[in-house]
């Protein structure tokens, strides 16, 4: 793993090992992939102010994301299917996450279970990824599962009432490989999957013909009333929907964009943050970010702006590809290591020392 010195060597590295219709799902965007794009280009246009003679000897990275302390303030978001990329998938991932005293999230979409993540990283964070299911007794027993097994938050996506055009999908017509299964799901649930039509892909067809797309803010009454754990709202990208989600009694926020496959010429999610802090300043609420990060500076940047906890997806997938469980702990540590530099060369020792002032926007030099 030595060989991989940042993010992007993984990606690489991935790209040249996993098959074509698994590559172009993980990487793939919606429609033109502008958003895809911006998600990246969005951070670029950040400088960080550093602050000279600070006296820093060293620097610390945890925190504390709803009440679990954690070794840093990078997660592993949910992706979906991840045996595609190691047979090991989400088990790998998540006793990554176990090692690196992270959070781990388990997609509802997973191809290894709710009990067989618990048990293979019994003493990781873990998040359970929810998707409203149109048989409610679906959702419902999923959410127990997971409170059962020791998941410590609901994240419920709400940008999904059906999923975004992905043409790279659409052209492969992409299903999940014949031997692997939707495993939190017995019987059509877990294989529906696996069907086609023209001009659609498998996910596509799964999505449209059972996800809930009635859901209102009202609908996070009846979730309320099922589970204790502290649920996350993840897909907000205004202002007013982040006060929504903190009036339904969400416990947090996680700004993103979906990986910028849901709807093309969104914002990134970088360029939206600001806005979603400062909505929800006097709610008890935490805001987290993912969406394009790939480098420890990435992270610094959000954690200005005022996210709590940054998320990243892809980049554990690269690593999974590469390495399986070695490979995502070694994607982690080249950001832990690149946001330790990014700390105590900015004169910032600890996270609560960052504050907005430390990053400014290109524009804000553009006269000079």
């Amino acid at each position: 793993m030595d060989k991989f010195i940042s993010l992007r060597d993984l990606e690489d590295a991935a790209k040249a090992l996993l098959p074509k219709p698994a590559l172009d799902y993980y990487r793939s965007g919606a429609t033109d992939e502008q958003t895809l794009a911006e998600n990246k280009l969005a951070f670029q246009r950040l400088r960080i102010r550093p602050k000279c003679l600070m006296g820093i000897t060293g620097c610390d990275l945890r925190t504390t994301v709803l009440g679990h302390e954690v070794s840093m303030p990078v997660g592993i978001a949910p992706s979906a299917m991840q045996k595609m990329a190691h047979p090991d998938g989400e088990l790998s991932n998540a006793k990554a996450a176990q090692a690196e005293r992270t959070i781990f999230t388990l997609s509802t979409i997973a191809t290894s279970s709710i009990e067989e993540v618990a048990s293979a990283a019994p003493e990781a964070i873990k998040w359970f990824q929810l998707y409203i299911y149109t048989d409610r007794e679906v959702t419902r027993d999923l959410v127990m599962r997971a409170e059962k097994a020791g998941f410590k938050a609901i994240a419920l996506t709400v940008d999904t009432p059906l999923f975004g055009l992905r043409r790279a999908d659409v052209k492969n017509k992409f299903t999940l490989p014949s031997h692997l299964r939707l495993a939190n799901f017995e019987g059509h649930l877990s294989t529906k999957i696996h069907q086609t039509k023209e001009g659609s892909s498998g996910l596509n067809n799964y999505v449209e013909s059972l996800f809930d797309k009635t859901l209102t803010w009202d609908s996070m009454k009846w979730l309320k009333s099922i589970t204790k754990l502290p649920i996350i709202a993840k897909g907000i990208l205004r202002g007013d929907d982040a006060v929504k989600a903190a009036q339904a009694g969400c416990s947090a926020i996680l700004v993103s964009n979906h990986g910028a496959r849901q709807l093309d010429g969104v914002p990134a999610t970088i360029e939206v943050l600001p806005e979603i802090v400062d909505a929800v300043k006097n709610y008890n609420v935490e805001v987290y970010l993912d969406g394009g990060v790939t480098t420890g500076t990435d992270v610094y940047k959000a954690l200005a702006l005022g996210a709590k906890m940054v998320f990243v997806g892809r980049p554990a997938l690269w690593g999974l590809a590469v390495g399986g469980q070695a490979g995502v702990q070694r994607m982690l540590n080249i950001l832990r290591t690149e946001l330790e530099y990014t700390f105590q060369i900015a004169g910032t020792p600890t996270v609560a020392d960052i504050t907005r002032d430390m990053v400014r926007h290109q524009s804000s030099y553009s006269k000079l």
